[in-house]
């Protein structure tokens, strides 16, 4: 599986076209630190929304919070609109255990009450261990658990993945 090559720049192009049918006229964009706020920002410019994307932070819900602890890189929740009664779509690089979007959900439910929330990202690798599926996925893949794919953005804002 270290052959595993994905091209994040053509699955970008595949999330361009599918969160627009999520969003509906009146959906709000919010991004998980740090790949699905770059994915949230970058839409954000390309679909020509008015405003700006939310950027969301799992940190202070994390079920390993103990483990991790709170990292002084970590950037922090913010939502500029309100969030009650909001259509939001959460966008995030790679779903896996969805333990993360657990974590979003309770961080989002603090700022209130949204009409609804749909999950979109640039990959699914499976290995589930919550009740979380996305409602649009650029792509599926298998990788063994030891196996990590990490989405970097470059200095002109081009997505790549990373296989480890």
């Amino acid at each position: 599986m270290s052959d595993l090559r994905l091209d994040a720049e053509a699955l970008y192009g595949e999330l361009l076209r599918g969160v627009p049918a999520l969003r509906g006229p009146q959906g709000r964009l919010v991004g998980i630190t740090s790949g699905g706020a770059w994915l949230a920002q970058r839409l954000q410019q390309d679909l020509r929304l008015e405003g700006e994307a939310g950027t969301i932070s799992s940190s202070m819900h994390r079920d390993d919070f103990a483990q991790r602890g709170l990292s002084a890189s970590s950037a922090q929740t913010q939502l500029p609109f309100d969030v009650n009664d909001a259509h939001i779509v959460l966008l995030d690089d790679v779903l896996y255990t969805g333990r993360t979007i657990r974590a979003v959900l309770n961080e989002l439910f603090d700022y209130g009450r949204p009409a609804s929330v749909k999950l979109a990202v640039l990959v699914d690798r499976g290995g589930r261990e919550l009740p979380v599926q996305a409602d649009y996925a650029a792509a599926r893949v298998s990788l063994p658990d030891a196996q990590s794919l990490e989405l970097a953005r470059d200095a002109q804002g081009r997505f790549t993945f990373k296989v480890a």
